[in-house]
């Protein structure tokens, strides 16, 4: 390893400064907001696409959670824009939903793609790929990308 290379690798023993070792909580911080929020849409779109629509019941069904639980997400989907619904009828998203869960998507079939492609078996990579793919920067998601492309040759 050169010297520039070591400068901007750290090991995992190292304390970076105060203002990196920040920014990275903040960075995850944020990706745990909007994770759960990104699973819901995902689902939806999907839902939607082998079913013609998403229900409630399908919802909770699949997210393993109350149907308490995903009217209150719902709700919280909708006055964020992202879905349109109305009781007893199935849901639907908005522009913006729809382009949300098609970037979720996208990010999560490349990082299941890159687990596969190391060698990691489907039933863990596709348990891994739902926490990593709200984890991963652009720039480590291209990558990936670009991994699992080379590999695929």
């Amino acid at each position: 390893m050169n010297t520039s290379d070591h400068s901007q690798r750290s090991s995992a023993s190292e304390l970076v400064d105060a203002a990196t070792h920040a920014r990275q909580h903040r960075y995850v911080r944020e990706a745990h907001e909007t994770e759960l929020i990104e699973d819901y849409v995902e689902m939806i779109g999907d839902l939607i696409a082998a079913n013609g629509e998403a229900r409630a019941v399908d919802l909770a069904q699949r997210m393993d959670v109350a149907h308490a639980t995903v009217a209150k997400m719902v709700r919280r989907l909708s006055d964020a824009g992202l879905v349109t619904s109305q009781p007893y009828r199935s849901i639907f998203l908005t522009d913006a939903g729809a382009r949300m869960a098609a970037r979720a998507r996208e990010r999560h079939a490349v990082v299941l793609r890159f687990l596969h492609a190391l060698g990691v078996d489907d039933i863990n990579a596709r348990q891994d790929a739902e926490g990593i793919e709200h984890h991963v920067c652009d720039q480590t998601l291209a990558l990936m990308q670009q991994f699992t492309n080379e590999r695929e040759r």
